[in-house]
């Protein structure tokens, strides 16, 4: 079993010694692990041809590019050289392609290159790579944060395979925290964990297994210290335990939910994504929008963000209350908090806070009106109480053959012909006719649309 003084030792981080040996061992990625798929066909160490694709990993942080790239190393036998694009220069590619050469004509050894951080590289440094991937020299895997559409020059993304890695599901961040508190490579049983320690340690992750692993090494030499520490003042052994929340169970420390908060040095929320907290914050999220409190509103954000809620739940939110509560009293709403939406799928987070933070604070502060949204769902109250009505004669489509005998488009003015570009005839079917679902209020810009649609009703009424 691991001692307290080793897992305290500064040894290699935790993260690095649970990489996987094999795909087996990968956690998540179903969907790029299938029988016959590009990654497995890598991996193969039984392969006929070593014609492999090189490959470009796409994703966030955590979801195990360097991971992917070191089982396939691992399980095929092949060659493996790791660069990356924040040290490496072209005099590092052109060594290794040089080399990878001379192992494949020596000793009939194919090289991998992983490459971490291409999105780094620039231009010249990433034309520098084509010889080496278009010669077979070398089978290039890419990893990147950023799209590959705008950070890759596109030679080199012809020639190879773009996947997409996704975000870690919350079960596959449990295997792994539970694999590393048992497993002879990780903490082997030094320590036990505590469901609510646990349930943080996933939160906290938000999909990035790295985060996961680095927090519970941290919270597990919190737990070993108040161990040690209660072991050499019997006094103190309660006052320890109140602290921190650890206790020994079986003979090993429990790591609690508060040596994790000590650990990672920040409050742990009370937050779960599939309970009361997620739907009670975004809840009061949008309220607080709604009310036009910009410093309540942030504050909401700031606790979802910190709580690893899924940013793309946040912008769809955001998108939502432009749509019901702002709606025409500002137009501009909707467009920022679309480009909202837009931006955090484009650059993800952290920094994905930042204009999820100007679409909060724009829509808090603006005009709002749910003119708009109360219209709407006036109309599908009359349909679905049936009142619908036929399409007026002169509405209806004349195209089609036999339609004018049947007087469709009998009587129609083409607005564009009038002077004002309104004329006086009818557009609800008769059942419904002058019915007003849509009433603006006089708030920001739709102060100027009621003024204007009150011409525009007098006009259409005027028959």
């Amino acid at each position: 079993m691991t001692s307290p003084a080793a897992l305290l030792s500064g040894q290699t981080p935790l993260a690095v010694r649970m990489r996987p040996v094999s795909l087996d061992e990968v956690a998540g990625q179903r969907h790029l692990l299938r029988a016959g798929s590009p990654i497995v066909a890598l991996a193969d160490p039984d392969a006929t041809s070593p014609g492999a694709v090189s490959i470009i990993l796409w994703g966030p942080p955590g979801t195990g590019k360097t991971t992917l790239a070191q089982a396939i190393a691992r399980s095929s036998g092949r060659r493996f050289v790791e660069l990356s694009a924040i040290t490496a220069g072209v005099k590092d590619v052109r060594e290794v392609m040089q080399e990878a050469i001379t192992q494949r004509d020596l000793y009939g050894q194919t090289t991998i290159l992983f490459l971490d951080e291409i999105h780094r590289f620039t231009k010249a440094q990433q034309d520098a790579l084509l010889p080496g991937v278009e010669n077979g020299w070398v089978i290039l895997i890419a990893a990147t944060t950023e799209n590959p559409s705008f950070s890759v020059i596109s030679p080199l993304l012809s020639r190879s395979l773009l996947l997409t890695l996704q975000a870690l599901t919350d079960d596959d961040i449990g295997l792994l925290v539970d694999r590393a508190v048992s497993d002879a490579r990780g903490l082997n049983g030094a320590v036990s964990l505590r469901d609510e320690a646990r349930s943080s340690l996933i939160r906290l992750a938000s999909g990035d297994a790295r985060r996961a692993l680095t927090g519970l090494e941290a919270g597990a030499a919190v737990a070993l210290s108040h161990a040690t520490e209660s072991t050499d003042d019997p006094k103190g052994e309660k006052k320890s335990e109140k602290k921190s929340g650890s206790k020994k169970t079986s003979g090993v420390p429990e790591v609690s939910a508060d040596d994790i908060a000590q650990a990672v040095d920040r409050a742990l929320l009370r937050y779960d994504r599939q309970g009361d907290e997620h739907y009670d914050v975004i809840s009061a999220f949008i309220k607080s929008i709604r009310g036009s409190d910009p410093d309540a509103a942030l504050h909401y954000l700031a606790r979802m963000i910190e709580a690893g809620e899924d940013p793309r739940f946040i912008a769809r939110r955001l998108v939502i209350s432009a749509s019901e509560d702002v709606g025409l009293a500002d137009p501009q709403g909707l467009v920022i908090a679309v480009a909202a939406a837009d931006a955090v799928a484009f650059i993800g987070m952290p920094e994905g806070r930042i204009p999820l933070a100007e679409a909060t604070v724009y829509l808090a502060t603006t005009a709002k009106s749910n003119a708009a949204y109360a219209g709407i769902d006036a109309a599908i109250a009359d349909i679905r109480k049936g009142g619908f009505g036929r399409v007026p004669l002169h509405l209806r489509d004349a195209h089609y053959p036999g339609a004018k005998r049947l007087g469709h488009g009998r009587g129609y003015v083409y607005p564009h012909d009038a002077e004002f570009g309104i004329v006086p005839q009818q557009y609800l079917p008769d059942e419904l006719d002058g019915r007003q679902y849509y009433v603006p209020k006089a708030l920001g810009a739709e102060r100027d649309v009621s003024a204007r649609l009150e011409k525009i009703r007098r006009i259409l009424g005027d028959r």
